[in-house]
């Protein structure tokens, strides 16, 4: 597996269409969370979220056409997922829609990811870019939480929607983790030769 090194942002330019979308999503962590702890609001909680998943499809795809890859926005735009995953974990869990082990399993990972940033750092590395494994783990994640959220009935569609969603967890999890260890190889070959030659 071939490691390759974080590429130069294209623009040092922070106040962009991309930037402005991913912080568009970072704003609608905490509605989305209050929508379904509060109000129980569960229809608009789905709108907050479907929006969530288009405008990290744009944002992306806005920065390369426009030239307007930035590092914050490369910052910005895991940082949005991983907080929309643990919204609706710990939103869920606490609703009872998913079991309480989930939160650690899922948490786990991202706590392991970011005790590597000081290691990279100390090496002369930012964040590695975002693997198309861990793309895919969460793209499983962020269908399945809605459909789990649908699921919270006694309906049939209410049943499938339960079978679909756990499905899409399972996997998502699964991935996630292994993109984890991914991540985690790739840091040990970055920073291994650096540190042969310091010692």
């Amino acid at each position: 597996m071939q490691i390759e090194e974080v590429p130069a942002a294209q623009t040092t330019r922070v106040v962009t269409v991309p930037n402005a979308l991913s912080a568009l999503r970072l704003v609608g962590v905490p509605v989305f969370l209050w929508l379904v702890l509060g109000p129980e609001a569960d229809g608009w909680a789905l709108v907050v979220l479907a929006l969530s998943g288009v405008s990290d499809w744009l944002d992306g795809r806005l920065a390369r056409r426009w030239g307007q890859v930035s590092r914050l926005g490369q910052i910005l735009d895991p940082t949005a997922d991983r907080l929309y995953i643990l919204a609706t974990v710990v939103g869920l869990a606490l609703r009872g829609i998913i079991p309480w082990w989930l939160v650690p399993v899922l948490l786990g990972r991202d706590v392991l990811i970011v005790a590597l940033y000081p290691v990279l750092r100390r090496h002369g590395y930012g964040p590695l870019p975002v693997h198309f494994l861990g793309k895919a783990a969460t793209f499983n994640l962020l269908y399945a939480f809605p459909l789990l959220l649908l699921g919270d009935g006694h309906s049939l569609f209410a049943t499938v929607a339960k079978v679909a969603g756990w499905a899409f967890a399972v996997w998502g999890t699964a991935l996630y983790w292994w993109a984890g260890a991914l991540y985690l190889v790739q840091v040990r070959r970055l920073v291994a030769p650096r540190a042969r030659q310091v010692t």
